[in-house]
């Protein structure tokens, strides 16, 4: 789960009647992917059509893409005992983002560990800690290499399950912001549960205030980035998490490697970017890459920042140093190519 809270501008009050008709603010509430959602936009009163279609988008795009609804286009991968399915346009293009970023990753991100993570209860909410044995013959089919897309043409191999959780919702941020911007809006903040995704700037012409949540837990924000036009999607261990009988504390993003949650030393990863699908992959892969390793592959990057958050301290990448407010909560440093 990612979470990030907005820090939502208040509607100008401005005078003349007509200029505030011109930035009136419209919002709409959504829940699906199993979370709440809010699309905010500004503009007069032909912002609403889009805004109904957004959510139209996000309804089809949540059954298409979803690992246990049986009409699925994932389902369907998932069952068909190996065979090759046919799937969308949409599908296609996460499925090509998932392989991309896992090779630059080297693995860390792999939509196969599907099965570990059921493993673990962190689909259900009934938390477990499975045996070494049984995660080791699970590890066995956690290998996205072996995914073929052709194509339109998706084939999972016999005994594999994928899922989609980790760049749905990034995609749908792009997906959403593209109809709206189709619409001719240019100011508008989408909120899919955390991952936000933004248009244009405030009708101020300032930029959206994105507030990130402290992973250590209270009222009190871990800091502030200001964006315009960008995605701002974070990965943390305290969303999804149990606390074992022995008070070993356990959360939902696993580590390929060994089956077990991602114990790298970082508590959150915020990913600032263009695109919605490949900051959410990527939040996910550097987490699990552990602070140096993210560091390495952002500086063989171009397309993106990063918010870094260890135990005792914040790493913030020079693109969005002078757009991060930091909180009271960690120093922090700055980090250069």
């Amino acid at each position: 789960m990612k979470r990030i809270f907005p820090l939502a501008a208040a509607c100008l009050m401005l005078t003349g009647c007509g200029a505030q008709h011109a930035n009136e603010k419209h919002s709409r509430d959504v829940f699906a992917m199993d979370t709440y959602m809010l699309l905010t936009a500004y503009g007069n009163d032909s912002v609403n059509e889009p805004l109904i279609r957004a959510e139209e988008k996000i309804t089809a795009l949540e059954h298409m893409l979803s690992v246990t609804d049986a009409g699925s286009e994932i389902y369907a991968a998932n069952h068909a005992g190996g065979a090759p399915v046919t799937v969308s346009g949409d599908t296609a293009a996460i499925l090509r983002t998932a392989a991309d970023v896992s090779a630059e990753s080297g693995g860390a991100l792999q939509i196969s560990v599907y099965p570990v993570v059921q493993a673990w209860g962190f689909t259900t909410g009934s938390y477990r800690v499975p045996g070494e044995a049984e995660i080791a013959e699970l590890l066995q089919n956690v290998d996205d290499t072996r995914i073929l897309i052709e194509g339109n043409t998706l084939t999972v191999p016999e005994g594999m399950q994928i899922d989609l959780g980790a760049l749905a919702k990034g995609y749908t941020g792009d997906a959403v912001t593209a109809l709206l911007r189709e619409a001719g809006i240019t100011s508008a903040i989408v909120n899919l549960g955390g991952n936000v995704q933004t248009i244009g700037t405030k009708p101020d012409g300032s930029k959206w205030a994105v507030g990130i949540e402290n992973p250590f837990g209270g009222d009190q924000l871990l800091g502030t980035v200001h964006v315009g036009n960008k995605a701002v999607i974070t990965s943390g261990d305290y969303e999804r998490c149990f606390t074992a009988e022995d008070g070993t504390r356990y959360w939902h993003i696993i580590d390929p490697a060994d089956g077990a949650p991602a114990d790298n030393g970082l508590r959150s990863v915020t990913v600032i970017g263009e695109s919605g699908l490949r900051c959410d992959a990527l939040s996910t892969a550097l987490f699990v890459e552990g602070t140096e390793k993210a560091i390495a592959h952002w500086r063989a990057c171009d397309d993106f920042e990063m918010i870094l958050v260890t135990d005792d301290r914040l790493f913030v990448t020079e693109g969005i140093v002078n757009d991060f407010d930091a909180g009271s909560v960690l120093p922090w440093e700055e980090i250069t190519r």
